[in-house]
């Protein structure tokens, strides 16, 4: 039921100027409504969690130049979880891994905002071929968030 709510509100539908974006860069793999889990434990100020999980929608994308994911919570708008070019530097405390289960994203928060201790992951629950994985130029990314992705990831206003 909650699936088809969401697609019925269009939770989870890419945004029309990313959907053009990605269009003219060669699309190797579009998903809209994937089924996203986020895990986390730990604690940022303001939330403090032993083992919560949350189900969201999303978007996923991979086209010859990057690889794109977003959130969704309400209609017409998505978060980006990854949004990252194939040849950038991988460096970073964030780790993408792509698999045929999907993109799994990890984060130790603590490297990214000493005042939060935990880790944080999603999932991004699409089906992935072998076809589609030979197509990619790597499998495994590194990157840096900003300390506000990690307060909005859990679900919790930002105060620097």
């Amino acid at each position: 039921m909650a699936v088809f709510l969401r697609k019925l509100l269009r939770i989870g539908k890419l945004p029309s100027e990313l959907r053009e974006a990605v269009e003219a860069e060669g699309v190797i793999h579009y998903a809209e409504y994937v089924p996203v889990t986020r895990r986390f434990t730990g604690k940022v100020p303001g939330k403090r969690s032993v083992g919560s999980v949350t189900s969201f929608s999303g978007s996923l994308v991979f086209t010859s130049q990057r690889v794109l994911g977003t959130l969704s919570t309400v209609p017409k708008l998505a978060g980006r979880a990854i949004d990252l070019q194939w040849d950038a530097p991988q460096s970073g405390p964030v780790i993408a891994d792509i698999s045929s289960a999907g993109l799994v994203i990890n984060l130790d928060v603590a490297q990214v905002d000493p005042r939060c201790s935990g880790q944080l992951s999603l999932h991004y629950k699409e089906p992935l071929s072998d076809d589609v994985l030979a197509r990619l130029p790597r499998r495994s990314l590194a990157y840096d968030v900003p300390p506000e992705f990690i307060f909005r990831a859990v679900g919790v206003p930002y105060h620097p």
